[in-house]
Order: C-alpha cells, then structure tokens, then sequence
C-alpha cells in the first residue's frame, strides 16, 4: 500500500511541516517541502537550516521548492498551514490539484466565524477531495529529533491504511481511524483547555486544581464531540485525551506557556497560540449544537477581556453542584 505513496509532498515549512518532513523520509518516501516564505528557501538550499526548527539538521534529499504547481503532482499532500488560513490557501492549491490525491490536514483549529472544523473546511473549499486528517500528541521538535511518537491518520475507506502504511517509520507510529470529527474535534480543542490549565499553573492555583480542570475539560469536550457524531473511543485515544494531556502539562506547548503567561499576570504573546482564535469558535459551535462548555466559555471570555482572569474561577466554582457525569 505504501508503494503507491512513494511521493509525498509537505505543504508548509514551519516546524511542524519540516518535522513530518522529516518523519516521511525517515519512513522511505521521496518528499518535498513547500516552503512559502523566500528567506526560508534561501536558507534550506543553502544548507543553513529552518528558522522554525533551529539546531535541526535537514537531510540533503530533502527537496524543497516554492512552486505549489511543482508539488501538487506528488502522491499525497500534507497540508501544514494555520486552520485560520487554510481556506484561502485550499483555494490556490485547488487549480494544482489532480483528482484523486489524497489530501492530509495536519492543522488543528476551528475556524473563525463559521466554527467549522478543519476537515469540513476543507471539504467546502476542495469538494470531491481525498481527505484525510494527521493529530495527535506530538511536539515538532520531538519528531524531527527521531524520538519515538504515535499519532492517528483518519480517513474514508482504504486511505486511512494506505497512509499509515506511507507514513510509518522507525519513531513515527500512525494509527488508522476513519473518524474524521472525532480527530479534527480533538486537536482543535485542547488547545483552549490547555491554555485554561496554564491560566490555574500562572494562579498559582495548585496541582488539585489543574487536575481537576484538564478532567473536567475532557468531559466538555466529549459532550461536543458526542454531539457532532465522533466516537467516544476517538475522543479517548490519541488524537483526543492523548494530545489533551500533552499539551495541557508541559511547557513546551505554545498554549499551556500562553496561560501560564496569562495567569501570572503578563501580556503574553498570541500569536502562535493556536487557542485564541479556536476558544470563541469552539464555544459559537457548542452553542449552535445546545452544548453547554462552561471551561471554554470562560476562557473565551478571558482572552476576550470581558471576563477578569480572578472572576474567571470564581465563576466555575461557584457553578450548580450536580452528578460528575453531567
């Protein structure tokens, strides 16, 4: 099944994008980065390096180009680009595109405005295309350095088979699915809890506190999910509580680092925070599906500034008491 992946194309060169780069090389496939900005380029051909990924080497087989026209005709793309710009970029990828190719969103988000997931933006944008979606618990630096990471691969059909088959490597260890929600829901939304569990650790609010938040985030995120159609098991695995847990306890997550900043009182940076932008689109489509997620609220309330970051646990703690599974 890999044989018939034995191109694949890695569209944009931030960290992420060079680390699975790197992980389809080490996996024995021809691959080529698209890379959007010139000083990148210039830079990876000149054997310096990726700014975004500094202190990686990068593989001299590792083609680069600048030309989506050039990397469209591979066997299967990898589309690494923010979920707020993946619409528009979908849009100049779609007269490149062949029929048929598979298509791989390794975005997490939801968008602004339409509270759309990934996948269903891209579907709008790119309809009849071969979709398929790459989350789970995986730090790009991890996976560039070759250390051992498992994520999952969803897909309709036999595709979900034949991308794990292309994609699998020495440290890099997809697993099968063919829930799309349950993957794009996942990825999105742990980045606005971990951000809420950096928000307790920046308080000072204690371990109790974080590990009471990042259960009662799971449960948020599962009504959600239940409600849109995602399979609880999606939701307990990798792309779900894996990736949950990941990125809400460790300081290497860019929206766990943000909270952090934000509890303590300081004027963190968002740009890179992927949680800002999916907080107030998670909450708009839990409220059009009648979900009620009063952790996400809260903290797209904080990062909006109508609700004080002190008000922001008194508001949850003084909430009506009921049964845990609720």
């Amino acid at each position: 099944m890999a044989d018939s992946l034995s191109h694949i194309a890695v569209l944009g060169a931030g960290a992420w994008g060079t680390a699975l780069a790197l992980a389809a090389m080490a996996a024995g496939r021809r691959t080529t980065l698209w890379v959007r900005e010139d000083d990148v380029l210039a830079d990876i051909r000149a054997g310096r390096g990726n700014r975004f990924l500094p202190g990686v080497a990068l593989p001299q087989g590792l083609a680069v180009t600048g030309d989506l026209g050039e990397v469209a005709g591979a066997d299967a793309l990898l589309l690494v680009v923010p979920a707020q710009a993946l619409h528009s970029f979908a849009d100049s990828l779609k007269p490149h595109l062949r029929g048929g190719t598979p298509l791989v969103i390794c975005a997490k988000g939801i968008e602004k405005g339409s509270g759309k997931l990934v996948t269903e933006v891209a579907a709008e944008a790119l309809p009849g295309a071969a979709l398929a979606i790459l989350s789970g618990p995986s730090f790009a630096r991890d996976v560039a350095k070759g250390l051992p990471t498992a994520v999952t691969i969803a897909a309709k059909d036999a595709l979900a088979a034949r991308l794990q088959a292309a994609l699998s490597g020495p440290a890099f260890r997809p697993y099968a699915s063919d829930d799309l929600i349950g993957v794009a829901l996942g990825g999105a939304a742990k980045n606005v809890y971990a951000i809420a569990c950096g928000v307790v650790e920046g308080m000072g609010l204690g371990e109790n506190a974080r590990a009471a938040l990042l259960a009662r985030s799971f449960a948020e995120l599962s009504r959600l999910g239940e409600a849109l159609g995602a399979r609880r098991e999606t939701l307990m695995g990798l792309s779900g509580l894996g990736d949950l847990v990941l990125t809400a306890t460790s300081k290497s997550s860019r929206n766990f680092s943000f909270g952090v900043a934000l509890g303590a009182g300081e004027e963190p940076g968002a740009a890179l925070a992927e949680g800002v932008d999916t907080a107030p689109a998670l909450v708009a489509r839990a409220h059009a599906m009648g979900v009620e997620m009063p952790i996400a609220q809260a903290m797209a309330d904080l990062l909006s500034g109508t609700l004080p970051l002190g008000e922001a646990v008194l508001r949850l703690m003084s909430r009506p008491l009921k049964t845990e599974n609720k």
